[in-house]
């Protein structure tokens, strides 16, 4: 009888450290890390942008070089501390700078908001590790009759290749975050008598400089009727960042 007690014993503390949890990992990264904010800090990128041309009949690359400056420290709407960022562009270098317009981030300690044109995106978000996701758009109007941005509606923002090196352009960059917001075809984009749609985002972030890498891609097209040729539509659009240079 002791003997089948004790092999009971030994059984169920097997079975108990056996099923014990993995300790969860700490969160040692907060939301400045990847993206640091202070006055006189800026990053250069080459943008290139995707428009409609011809009442949408075709898409040209226009191409700029454009510097995100923190000029000062602010407080929103919400009376909540932050930073303008105003944007100056220029057609190439040797070219003066000029201002064409400001967006305000703030570090919430959890989050990243970023507001751009009136819109706010939640750019990050703690914890900063791989398959963590967060609606990024929620605050955005995507859901009124009358919303012209219905296509931002309901985006999954999600980490991948946490602390992983990354070539950006002619740079190495040792330490950066990728965050996944979008890749959506709807319909086939070469068919041009159907309608196809395409939703894509993509972000990099690097340690100590901030985002260093963007696309963004919202493509929807119409297709003809009769007496009207197919079309993409106004507000088809693309965006690529890609970092230059930074202080």
């Amino acid at each position: 009888m002791k003997k089948t007690l004790s092999w009971i014993v030994t059984c169920c503390t097997i079975f108990l450290f056996s099923c014990k949890k993995d300790p969860e990992v700490i969160q040692t990264e907060d939301i400045s890390t990847y993206a640091p904010l202070s006055v006189g800090k800026y990053i250069i990128y080459q943008l290139d942008s995707l428009v409609s041309r011809n009442q949408g009949a075709s898409l040209v690359t226009v191409s700029y070089q454009v510097k995100h400056e923190v000029s000062a420290e602010i407080t929103d709407n919400n009376n909540r501390p932050g930073y303008r960022i105003t944007r100056y562009i220029r057609k190439a270098a040797p070219q003066a700078w000029v201002p064409d317009n400001s967006f305000l981030a703030i570090n919430t300690g959890t989050s990243l908001e970023f507001v751009e044109n009136n819109m706010r995106f939640i750019k990050l978000r703690l914890p900063i590790k791989n398959g963590f996701s967060w609606k990024g758009n929620s605050s955005l109007d995507t859901y009124s009759f009358n919303s012209d941005i219905k296509y931002l509606a309901d985006w999954d923002y999600t980490y991948d290749s946490v602390d992983t090196q990354l070539s950006v352009g002619a740079l190495t960059i040792d330490s950066t975050i990728k965050v996944d917001q979008r890749d959506e075809t709807i319909g086939n984009p070469i068919d041009f008598n159907a309608y196809s749609e395409v939703n894509v985002g993509t972000e990099y972030y690097a340690k100590g400089i901030g985002l260093v890498h963007r696309r963004f891609l919202h493509l929807e097209f119409q297709p003809p009727t009769p007496g009207v040729a197919g079309a993409y539509s106004d507000y088809s659009y693309g965006i690529t960042l890609t970092m230059l240079e930074h202080n």
